[in-house]
């Protein structure tokens, strides 16, 4: 199979990446000054969501309908994936079907699977390893308000899970540095921190993590499929709430992001999405603009920017 895939930030190269969120940058001025501009016109993207979602499913949709192509959502029970079909023998049916898939799943091995026996483009909209496409929307955002994150300093605060293994990834693809502040037994995947070296340190005080930093980023305490370890988490996590106090502690000029959905309260104190130092608002649009720069430069290489 010789589709290029991104299941990964590291599957791309920095200056890839780089180009990818530079994209996004110009593709959401087109979108702003009403410029139409179809590139896919014609071309369908498949969606498998074995997890629900807002944004992932919004941006993906939204934005192949505004490239000129169509998606086509598929729910876990609504293809035979649900019934036990193979994994290699549905990614070959799809792949002679659609020009791209998407998938959002559990285990990322699904997503290695379906990728190594696809014909077309596999992105990963999320598995329990990685989120890459959202850390392109974090990366573009970070860009448009405060230029370069290279040399920068980004603090993590909370459950190192997929999030924090892909920022560990940015980390090293954008040259930032990255403090992780998490409970004991929380910590990002070792593979991940092995591979990062010293780009990467943990810590278990959210204020040493914070302090100076100029991007300050969380998620939820409880991902899906950990809803039985809610109770227990949340007494473990408590004093990783990021705070407006918190907050204060970093640069001047720190900027605030969560992917979404945000448990005010839990990981965020009630106020904090108000403050003016947080943009998640735009780091949520940002996933539409961002991953359609990924679809195009995936689905449509020959295309020529508008």
């Amino acid at each position: 199979m010789n589709a290029r895939h991104f299941l990964s930030m590291m599957d791309y190269t920095p200056d890839e990446l780089l180009g990818l969120i530079r994209r996004g940058v110009e593709l959401k001025d087109l979108r702003n000054r009403g410029v139409l501009f179809e590139p896919l016109k014609n071309r369908v993207l498949g969606m498998i969501f074995e997890k629900s979602s807002t944004r992932t499913r919004l941006s993906f949709e939204a934005g192949m309908i505004q490239l000129g192509g169509q998606a086509i959502f598929l729910s876990h029970r609504d293809t035979q994936l649900g019934r036990g079909e193979p994994i290699a023998d549905s990614a070959k049916v799809m792949s002679r079907m659609l020009d791209a898939v998407m998938i959002r799943t559990y285990a990322h091995s699904n997503l290695t699977e379906f990728a190594a026996n696809s014909r077309v483009p596999v992105i990963n909209g999320l598995s329990d390893d990685l989120h890459p496409c959202q850390l392109l929307a974090d990366m573009q955002t970070f860009l448009e308000h405060r230029g370069s994150i290279k040399g920068k300093t980004v603090a993590w605060i909370g459950d190192g899970n997929n999030m924090c293994n892909s920022y560990i990834e940015a980390a090293i693809q954008f040259d930032f540095q990255l403090r992780v502040a998490c409970p004991a037994g929380y910590e990002p995947n070792a593979e991940f921190l092995a591979l990062a070296g010293e780009r990467v340190t943990v810590v278990r005080d959210p204020k040493a993590a914070v302090a100076g930093a100029h991007l300050v980023s969380t998620d939820v305490w409880t991902s899906m499929g950990q809803e039985e370890e809610t109770a227990r988490r949340k007494k473990l996590f408590a004093p990783f709430q990021v705070t407006r106090a918190l907050l204060d502690l970093a640069d001047k000029d720190v900027l605030f992001m969560h992917c979404l959905p945000a448990h005010r309260g839990e990981e965020i104190s009630v106020d904090l999405l108000d403050d003016s130092r947080s943009v998640a608002w735009d780091q949520a649009e940002n996933r539409l603009h961002a991953q359609k720069a990924l679809l195009e430069f995936l689905v449509a290489p020959s295309c020529k920017p508008a």
